[in-house]
């Protein structure tokens, strides 16, 4: 009884110090939004990001109401038939009613979760007729190539941004309107992830543009966030990242007017006031570069 106890106590100080230094991290309203206004859940910066956090706040209260009904339940029973002598309480074999409803009941939870899942799917992957933007994104080993085939370079030939293992590529985007990523492999099957999007695709190739490598989003914070391949595809997978520059809509347009103009990704975006590299993730030479100094500083 002890022993329990005492792991009991533990638990609880481990707990209460979890909370406390997440609550010294995040502040004290932060912290209270993530966990008990979303429930836990990330805050995404899109608007399909929006449906996946109503989606689950409503099923976080569907379960605590079932919970607590649950437990209300057993509180009763036991409370209700708790042993009061020696004499054997009155048997039931079978209570029809009783039986109808717990079998009926949760083929209705089941349905709901699923009606209002499914719902939610198709408005997230939902693709309209007329977006706003059209972006293309070719995934190959072991980076990333974007591609904005209504823009024309000095060339003839769409402006587009591709990585190396000495420099990150930048997608630009635009806040406040609709965006259509069609997504491409060269080779292997990859997979296209932005965190707070809350949002990844699977690449497959041979499928180029096809309906299952299309979605849209729209986003409405700008900032600088990390993607990532979230598909184990090989040898250099882990270092497969990419940034989203999320910029108003002038900016935007501006920037591709100088990519138009010959400018490269980095002079572009210092152009309209932005850095000119990725501030979300590093370049796999430097990462290498940084191994081998540790190392030499080990021997």
């Amino acid at each position: 009884m002890a022993r329990g106890s005492r792991l009991a106590r533990l638990a609880a100080l481990g707990l209460l110090g979890a909370l406390t230094l997440t609550g010294c991290e995040l502040g004290e309203a932060e912290w209270w939004e993530r966990n008990f206004v979303r429930w836990g859940w990330p805050e995404g910066i899109t608007d399909e990001a929006e449906a996946m956090q109503n989606l689950w706040i409503g099923s976080t209260y569907a379960a605590l109401i079932i919970g607590a009904a649950v437990w209300a339940l057993i509180a009763w029973t036991v409370i209700r038939h708790r042993k009061k002598g020696d004499e054997l309480p009155r048997q039931t074999a079978y209570n029809l009613p009783l039986e109808i409803v717990y079998t009926i009941l949760p083929f209705i939870i089941i349905a709901g979760l699923f009606f209002f899942t499914i719902n939610t799917q198709n408005q997230v992957r939902q693709i309209s007729e007329d977006p706003d933007e059209v972006i293309a994104v070719n995934a190959f080993k072991w980076n990333w190539q974007f591609v904005y085939p209504e823009t024309a370079g000095p060339d003839g030939e769409p402006v587009d941004t591709v990585g190396t293992s000495t420099e990150i590529p930048i997608l630009v985007v635009p806040t406040d309107r609709t965006l259509r990523f069609e997504l491409a492999s060269a080779d292997v099957i990859h997979s296209f992830w932005v965190p707070e999007f809350l949002f990844k695709l699977d690449v497959i190739p041979g499928n180029e543009n096809g309906r299952d490598n299309v979605f849209e989003v729209t986003v409405r914070e700008e900032g600088a966030y990390v993607g990532r391949c979230a598909e184990l595809c090989g040898t250099y997978h882990a270092y497969m990242n990419f940034e989203v520059r999320a910029v108003t809509g002038e900016e935007y347009d501006d920037y591709l007017a100088a990519r138009q103009s010959g400018l490269g990704t980095y002079e572009a975006l210092e152009e309209i006031g932005q850095p000119g590299e990725a501030s979300t993730t590093t370049p796999l030479d430097l990462v290498l570069d940084k191994v081998e100094d540790l190392q030499q500083t080990g021997d």
